[in-house]
């Protein structure tokens, strides 16, 4: 006969299950060693019993070489005690088949979800999370997006990347919880308004919609030619959102002043130059050193380089060069 073990994401809605599962517990007895799984009231409400016993892996392997036995595992899986069962039932002269059958299937991004439970527990029980600001968090999201540029630069695409988007998102979620904070007519919050609050969803909802609105070549009948065509649509479709907005119809608008002085001259040249300006607005600012420096970001760019990247690149072979003369400093 067979152990026939049914297991179920917790990330999906409770009740929604696999036909295969749906077949399985229906092939022998029922049994879970959990008193308060989230799936009980809906297998209950379709008819289907379900004891609730206490997890013994010697008695359910024995049980299922005689007959069939079907086991509803925990949402954890179960691991540690199904390994035991899997011992158990080697140890029978005649072990019972053992089958696994997901109940149900973590769709593509379902881990976001614990990130959430992750970031309420963290938010409720950590003193230093707790305490945390839109403002003290600041420093921390321009060193973790910093910290994926280097990862890149190094060309570890692998682990080493993957975490450091980790540590990234956890700041768009440590943000999008503080805000969440001050939903409702009086919000929870130190910081803000009321009312001027908004979730991880909200979060996700937006930026889905502006991908949808400035995509029309993908979720529309709009037509390009390539991607020249798709960067002109789509600084198109923001210039109408802005204008939609009441807000400054400059090309310029919206760029952030804050960020680094290159990569800041770059893109107001980038964004001037799409809008069709002059190049000799950037060639009579005063002689000094940083109107040097910004003739030198647009003679990078007018070669088709990346001006950030490349003193990047410069910057990089310099201190390998330092740490070579420290090394041969070092060397008796």
């Amino acid at each position: 006969m067979a152990l026939i073990v049914v297991t179920t994401s917790p990330r999906v809605a409770p009740g929604l299950l696999a036909p295969a599962a749906w077949q399985a517990l229906s092939r022998g007895r029922v049994l879970t060693g959990t008193p308060d799984h989230p799936y009980l009231p809906y297998l209950d409400e379709a008819g289907v019993r379900v004891e609730v016993v206490t997890p013994d892996p010697g008695a359910l392997a024995r049980e299922s070489r005689t007959g069939t036995v079907v086991w509803l595992a925990a949402q954890d899986g179960d691991e540690d005690f199904m390994r035991a069962v899997g011992h158990a039932a080697i140890s029978l002269d005649e072990p019972p088949e053992i089958e696994v059958v997901p109940g149900s299937y973590d769709l593509p991004g379902a881990r976001l979800l614990d990130l959430v439970q992750v970031m309420d527990r963290l938010r409720r029980e950590c003193p230093w999370d707790r305490k945390q600001t839109h403002e003290s968090l600041v420093p921390y999201l321009v060193e973790e997006a910093y910290e994926v540029l280097e990862t890149i630069h190094e060309g570890a695409y692998g682990p080493p990347l993957r975490e450091e988007l980790g540590d990234l998102l956890l700041q768009v979620m440590f943000h999008a919880r503080l805000a969440q904070e001050r939903t409702g007519p009086e919000g929870t919050g130190p910081e803000g308004t009321a009312g001027d609050g908004f979730d991880i969803d909200d979060v996700a909802a937006g930026i889905v919609e502006k991908l949808v609105r400035r995509h029309p070549h993908v979720f529309a009948e709009v037509e390009v030619s390539g991607a020249d065509e798709v960067g002109d649509n789509w600084e198109t479709i923001k210039a109408a959102e802005r204008a939609a907005k009441g807000e400054t119809a400059s090309v310029l608008g919206g760029v952030p002043m804050g960020q680094p002085a290159i990569s800041l001259a770059a893109q107001l040249l980038r964004r001037a130059g799409r809008a069709g300006a002059p190049a000799a607005l950037a060639g009579d600012l005063a002689p000094t050193a940083g109107a040097r420096l910004f003739a030198l970001v647009r003679e990078t760019q007018d070669a088709g380089l990346d001006p950030e990247a490349e003193l990047r690149a410069a910057a990089r072979e310099y201190r390998r060069r330092v740490q070579q003369w420290e090394d041969a400093a070092d060397t008796p």
